[in-house]
């Protein structure tokens, strides 16, 4: 005979599985880049491109978007993650780079020219893959600030810079940091693309 006692502790057994499996499903998906605080987006920015059009934030909405910080004088950090994000976007299937947007922002507007970024991008492989972003000082210092982004042009030096790849997803939202040296690198990249491309 099952008492009461022991009707209510397999109730709040049953109970207690299912909020697990509740709890389980629900999680958010698992990247394996840093995650950032929740509810970060993407700051709405209107910056040309090296090859001449007007690149709107808002306009990428509905794709995943990488955003990283170079220089195209860069010989430290950025060269690698040139590489890297040309790497890994050439390992997703023709539908899914569709579904992605790649832009580096410049952090030393005086230097990146469109013929300095070409031959930059051309080296580490990304030529086509990665749009480079340009503009004055006064047009980007909004962006660095927005992302709290240390340029090349405040530091002076090519090599020293804020620089990691953040991935936005489809709603803008920031859902994963990566940087050269700890988790960077191009089966990382892509499993984060494709992680929120499925969200």
């Amino acid at each position: 005979m099952i008492t009461v006692a022991r009707l209510f502790s397999l109730s709040l057994l049953v109970g207690l599985l299912a909020g697990c499996g509740g709890a389980a499903t629900s999680r958010p998906p698992a990247y394996r880049g840093i995650p950032p605080p929740p509810g970060i987006h993407a700051p709405d920015f209107a910056l040309p491109s090296y090859r001449g059009s007007i690149v709107r934030m808002i306009a990428l909405r509905g794709k995943v978007v990488l955003v990283t910080f170079l220089d195209s004088k860069c010989t430290a950090s950025c060269p690698i993650i040139a590489g890297v994000i040309g790497s890994a976007l050439r390992r997703l299937s023709p539908a899914e780079r569709q579904q992605v947007e790649a832009v580096a922002i410049s952090v030393q507007p005086h230097l990146d020219t469109p013929a300095s970024i070409r031959r930059f991008l051309r080296a580490r492989h990304a030529l086509g893959l990665l749009d480079f972003l340009i503009g004055s000082v006064k047009q980007l210092r909004p962006v660095w600030k927005a992302c709290h982004v240390l340029p090349a042009v405040d530091t002076g030096s090519a090599d020293i810079h804020s620089a990691d790849v953040r991935v936005f997803d489809r709603d803008s939202i920031w859902v994963s940091t990566m940087h050269v040296g700890v988790d960077l690198i191009p089966a990382n990249l892509a499993h984060d693309v494709r992680t929120a491309l499925s969200s």
